[in-house]
Parts: C-alpha cells; structure tokens; sequence
C-alpha cells in the first residue's frame, strides 16, 4: 500500500495574497489541501476559489486568537474587545479559555457561529485545526468533539513531530522549540484519547509545528527521506507579497515556503519514498 502525505496551506482568506499563493500551490505544486479563516479578510475571493478549484480539500481554520470573531462583540464580550478582536496572546487567551466560566460558554457559541459560517459557504468540510493551534487546547477541542456530529467533523489536526529529528534538521530557535516540544507533546497525549473516543480521525504525524516559517525547499528535502509514518501531514504558510494589502505575519517566509511547495525535487523525493500526495476528504469517509 502508498504512503500517503497531505500538504496543506493554513491561512486560507487572510489576504488575497495568501488565496493567490495557496492556488499556485495547488496548480503547480504538491499542496493538495488548505484551511480557511472564515472571517479573513481575503475569505469571501478564498471560499469563490475553493468552489472552482473542487478537487482542493477546504477544512476550517478556527481563530480564537489574533483574529476577528464571527459573533458581534456584545455577544461574547469576554473573549473579544469592543472592535470584536481576540486576544493577541496566546497564553492570556488560553487562560481565560480554561478558567473562566463565562468566556467557556461564549466559546462554544464562536466556534458553533465559525462553523456554521463554513457551512454556509457551501464548502465540503475536511477537517479541523486552528490558529496557533488554539484549537489543541483541552477546552477548544472538548468543544469541537460536541459539535462533530452536527456538522460532520471527521479529521482534526494534532501536531507530533519528533524534537530530535527536527533539531538535526534546523537547529535554529532551540528553546522555542523544546517548549513547544514538551506542551505540545502533551496536548497530543490528551487530544489522542479524546479523538479515539469520539471517532474522530488524526494523521500518524503532523509537521510544521516546530518549524513554523521556515517549512522550505530545504527542510522538505531533509524531512521527507527521514518520515516513519504511513499517513502524515506537512503544513506551510505560503504567501505572495502584495503591499496594497494587510502583511501577512510571515510575509518573508511565505514566498519561501511558497517555493517549497513549487518545488519539483520536493515532488521527486515524495514519489522516491512512496508517498503519494493525497488529502482527508479522500481517505476519510
């Protein structure tokens, strides 16, 4: 049997130069599925290209930081400002998340409103991640395994990565990365035993978490030959510089990883160790 591989694209409508690169990935690359921010600012030209593109799986890209919420503000105040922005922090919003009562229950009806916004595209759902990974967190993902069968959530993305590998790969921001390593590590641990129990799916592995910026033509060509498991996601945020519009938070690294992507090697190394190029909504019934 292949090895299958899911190249996905996060940011999906957060600018039109994100929906052009994400496109050019798919077109002309190994990018075979993307995750939507349904209140971007680029989301209404993203869900047009998701509809002439049908063979693009579109999953939801849940933002419950750094972002805009789909509900008005005073209808859940304690998650956003006056301007209904979420927090720009993380750890602040992850917090509140999982010892405020009320901003838990205002939670659950922005992630319901994110998802119905999704529905009313008329998009086929693929999956589920999140902003930041926001979406791994104990409370956010409790919340996600209620709403699933309402609105048919089959495959949630779970980071795992292995820290050694990764470090013989790029040794650059070391104690980010063994942070991230260890947290992330547990949300796992916690998010395996939920999804198992609710029969909701994740890959084997999952890249990107650790490398965030800098998934290029480069690590590619290292990760791949390297890579143990039989079903894997790799995830890039790939970007196309238009000054007329809002920047994207890793402009620079977009069009790097954009190329990445591009790359043709990238797709000969794929095919050398068996993968072939696939996504959930075609493995996941």
């Amino acid at each position: 049997m292949s090895r299958l591989v899911i190249i996905n694209g996060d940011d999906f409508g957060f600018s039109k130069g994100v929906n052009q690169a994400i496109i050019q990935a798919y077109e002309y690359g190994v990018l075979t599925s993307t995750s939507l921010m349904v209140n971007g600012e680029a989301a209404t030209e993203a869900i047009a290209l998701a509809q002439s593109h049908s063979n693009l799986a579109v999953g939801l890209h849940l933002v419950l930081v750094c972002g805009q919420s789909v509900l008005p503000p005073e209808q859940i105040p304690h998650l956003v400002d006056k301007h209904g922005c979420f927090s720009d922090s993380p750890f602040k919003a992850g917090l509140t998340y999982q010892f405020h009562p009320q901003a838990r229950e205002e939670l659950y009806l922005e992630i319901r409103a994110q998802l119905q916004k999704f529905r009313d595209s008329g998009l086929l759902l693929s999956h589920v991640d999140g902003h930041l990974h926001l979406h791994t967190h104990p409370v956010v993902l409790h919340i996600l395994t209620q709403l699933a069968p309402e609105f048919d959530i089959r495959v949630i993305r779970l980071p795992s990565e292995e820290l050694g590998l990764n470090l013989w790969l790029d040794r650059r921001n070391l104690a980010t990365k063994l942070v991230w390593s260890l947290v992330f590590g547990r949300l796992r641990s916690y998010g395996e035993s939920l999804l198992s129990s609710r029969g909701i799916k994740f890959a084997d592995r999952v890249y990107g978490l650790l490398q965030t910026g800098n998934v290029t033509e480069a690590y590619l060509l290292g990760l791949i030959p390297q890579i143990k498991a039989d079903l894997v996601e790799i995830y890039a945020h790939p970007a196309i510089s238009n000054h007329e519009e809002i920047l994207h938070s890793q402009l620079d690294s977009g069009e790097l990883e954009l190329r990445g992507l591009l790359s043709q090697q990238v797709r000969e190394v794929l095919l050398t160790y068996g993968f072939s190029l696939t996504n959930y909504q075609k493995i996941v019934k």
